[in-house]
């Protein structure tokens, strides 16, 4: 088991940028394919990016290709969200995965942090 511990949330206005940051605890991390999710009030949780455990696969939801960007140290257990060009419909409560491949987390991830707050005025 890791636990993944989210930071980096806040309010922000549109065009703004945001650094989420996740921290897995264990030794295990290196192992395993990571990302972000996120849900904004009275809708389901929507995928938004995922990396291969070596960083040679991303996948990207079509909303946020282009302004989002994930990446991760394995050598600090930490995945981040680098989230450029913010937009109101941007806003939503981000969580943080954990999942067996980069494909197959993307509908199936099997470990979530606590999710952060991410605000974005127009």
């Amino acid at each position: 088991q890791v636990q993944l511990v989210e930071s980096g949330g806040g309010l922000v206005q549109a065009g703004g940028s945001l650094r989420l940051s996740c921290a897995g605890s264990g030794r295990t991390f290196g192992t395993y394919a990571m990302g972000w999710f996120r849900q904004a009030p009275g809708k389901e949780r929507d995928f938004v990016a995922s990396i291969s455990w070596s960083s040679s696969t991303t996948y990207y939801a079509d909303s946020v290709r282009g302004r989002f960007t994930i990446s991760r140290d394995n050598a600090k257990n930490t995945v981040s969200l680098q989230m450029n060009n913010l937009k109101p419909e941007d806003t939503a409560v981000y969580y943080c995965v954990q999942g067996s491949s980069s494909s197959v987390i993307r509908t199936t991830p099997t470990n979530w942090g606590q999710g952060t707050q991410v605000t974005v005025s127009s």
